[in-house]
């Protein structure tokens, strides 16, 4: 028997680290899957979006969820993540897969101003901060191995 593929949609994140190597964080929705942690900043892949550079997506992001900043981005994902939005998100009734790939940013300058997508902001220092306090699911895994940067190899025999 053939087994069903899985469809993801895919979420660029952002792990925007300033000069004290905190990471900023944003206070995520009470009503949303991530109530009570925190959020990074970033957002789904639109529809037409599919041919449009990554970079693109990412910059549209980033000024709609903490507006006008100036930071340098990695060319290239640091990590991965998977999130499980609840059925109670989607309009069709069904749990909602999303692939998360986390791109890394050194923030320059510029005040940040969140949209109404969160209700706050914080910059973490993880290495006083355990992240399991502050994120969950695809953040918390994409967090972890970002944090680790390390590469693990498992043989496969």
């Amino acid at each position: 028997m053939k087994k069903e593929k899985d469809f993801y949609q895919i979420s660029l994140k952002v792990i925007i680290e300033n000069a004290k190597g905190e990471i900023l964080l944003l206070e995520a929705d009470p009503k949303g899957s991530y109530a009570g942690f925190y959020d990074l900043p970033g957002g789904r892949i639109d529809t037409d979006e599919f041919t449009t550079p990554f970079f693109d997506i990412i910059k549209r992001e980033i000024a709609e969820e903490v507006g006008d900043i100036k930071y340098s981005l990695g060319t290239k994902p640091v990590a991965v993540g998977r999130h499980l939005s609840p059925d109670s998100m989607s309009k069709n009734g069904s749990d909602i897969h999303i692939l998360y790939l986390f791109f890394e940013a050194k923030y320059l300058s510029g005040d940040i101003a969140i949209s109404n997508e969160h209700i706050g902001f914080k910059w973490a220092n993880f290495s006083k901060e355990e992240p399991a306090k502050l994120l969950k699911s695809g953040n918390l895994e994409g967090m972890k191995m970002y944090l680790s940067k390390t590469t693990e190899f498992k043989n496969i025999t």
